[in-house]
């Protein structure tokens, strides 16, 4: 009995061309496998002993990676294929699946057994048979080599960026650190001071007190320009020296800097009488700097904070591999990690419609795509233009451009950028996968749109992605 309807068999695409013999071999060693939603059809590393081609419903394929199970396929297609699909090349060892497949929905299969269809196989397409096994091993062995090599340069390149980036935060706060030590010591040595002088508690305990309302003062100083800053300092190094305080110019930068001015010195004078106004005005600015250095300090690490976040976000490390994202926090991640490369005559202008949903997305494979393409990006531009990030909704997707003000891409080059190997840079430079998995994954993974449009002075790359789940992944 027929396991399907001749015309059934042949309107499987695989089959279409096949001849009646061939269709015979088919029926007589093809079996019907029915699963449940749910269920796991194979699991990758187990020995592909079977061909598959799917009948009806949904299936999802696997595969791990770094013990995670990312998902690769999701299809509904009639006739799609998976398991031992590299049945036709010659290997010393056993054949394993190299994915797992589990079932969306209930689904049928027709299975055929690997190591019969493969002799089979050659016997009707030997030269086919050469030809695929070749390309497949070359392609192979060649995506192995040069990928290796593509991901150790990015992962330098982009291990240098964040580097360069963490360094600037790290050495502040050093520095910070250092001189805060010594602003309290000298604290400690002009209370002590102040102490030996057999100070009236009552007038102490007011000198704790304005001291905790100047200090406060200290979180909203100002931002002076150098000719405001540079007027104050000379009112209240008048004030000091009217008031008879030693090298009164070097306290000056500190109380304008932290916001204090001569109404502020005339409380202080108030509170603790000319006897005491030089040591108190000392203390006081040894505890206005240790404010201000504790707020360095605080701003250098929440600034390293911020870096290994966005660090976290690009890799995606402990997040789903399949989320609904925000697209800018991924372009702003990768800008971070790419901030080493941006010269300092690269302008980076941010457009963006916050107003936009979050989408279902691979989120650590979109990075890829905006580091591939910001990347080639700043690369045409060299040392100066505008590197523009803008983002809008247009009916059912999400758009997000990436425009460079370099010389443009030639027509005739347009036509080819998102082929694999193919580069415009100088031999060793450029491996010309970066856009093609751009492509892959934008078009392929995500069911998007991926465009560029280019004149001189004015290139666009555009990634079109749908805000909602789709059926075919």
């Amino acid at each position: 009995m027929s396991v399907l309807p001749r015309e059934e068999l042949r309107g499987l695409f695989l089959f279409e061309h096949l001849s009646e013999e061939q269709l015979d071999w088919i029926d007589e060693h093809a079996v019907l496998e029915q699963y449940t939603g749910g269920t796991t059809v194979m699991r990758e590393g187990e020995p592909a002993t079977c061909f598959y081609l799917l009948l009806s419903g949904a299936l999802r394929m696997t595969r791990l990676v770094g013990g995670t199970e990312v998902e690769t396929i999701r299809s509904d297609q009639r006739g799609a294929y998976c398991g031992a699909t590299q049945f036709f090349v010659h290997q010393e060892t056993e054949h394993t699946y190299g994915a797992s497949v589990h079932a969306v929905s209930d689904l049928t299969f027709l299975t055929l057994p690997a190591a019969e269809f493969a002799t089979e196989f050659r016997r009707w397409f030997p030269m086919a048979t050469h030809l695929l096994e070749g390309m497949y091993l070359g392609w192979r062995n060649s995506d192995t080599v040069i990928g290796s090599r593509r991901r150790l340069l990015a992962l330098g390149e982009l291990s240098a960026g964040l580097t360069h980036e963490l360094n600037n935060p790290a050495a502040a706060a050093v520095r910070a650190t250092a001189s805060l030590r010594e602003r309290v010591a000298g604290m400690r040595h002009k209370l002590a001071m102040l102490a030996k002088k057999n100070v009236d508690p009552t007038l102490l305990e007011q000198l704790l007190d304005i001291q905790e309302q100047l200090v406060k003062q200290v979180a909203s100083a100002p931002k002076l320009t150098a000719m405001q800053q540079a007027d104050r300092e000379d009112e209240i190094g008048d004030w000091f020296d009217d008031h008879g305080i030693d090298q009164g110019w070097d306290l000056a930068d500190i109380y304008v800097r932290a916001g204090l001015t001569v109404p502020d010195l005339d409380r202080l004078l108030d509170s603790v009488g000319e006897t005491f106004l030089d040591g108190a005005v000392r203390w006081l600015a040894y505890a206005l700097e240790t404010e201000m250095l504790m707020g360095e300090i605080e701003d250098s690490t929440t600034r390293i904070s911020v870096l290994v976040g966005k660090a976290k976000q690009y890799s995606q490390m402990d997040r789903a591999p399949h989320q609904w994202i925000d697209v800018h926090e991924g372009l702003d991640s990768t800008l971070v990690m790419l901030a080493g490369k941006i010269a300092p005559g690269i302008r980076v202008v941010k457009e963006y419609d916050h107003t936009i949903p979050r989408i279902p997305a691979y989120a650590g494979e979109l990075n890829q795509v905006w580091t591939n393409v910001i990347d080639n990006a700043l690369g045409a531009m060299g040392a100066e233009g505008t590197l523009t990030l803008r983002t809008s909704r247009v009916d059912d997707h999400v758009h997000v451009e990436i425009g460079d003000t370099g010389p443009g891409i030639p027509a005739e080059v347009r036509q080819r950028i998102f082929e694999p190997f193919f580069t415009t840079k100088p031999v060793g430079q450029g491996t010309g996968l970066g856009l093609d998995i751009s492509w892959r994954i934008v078009v392929e993974r995500h069911q998007g749109d991926l465009r560029v449009d280019s004149v001189p002075g004015d290139t666009r790359f555009t990634v079109c992605l749908p805000v909602s789940e789709q059926s075919v992944i």
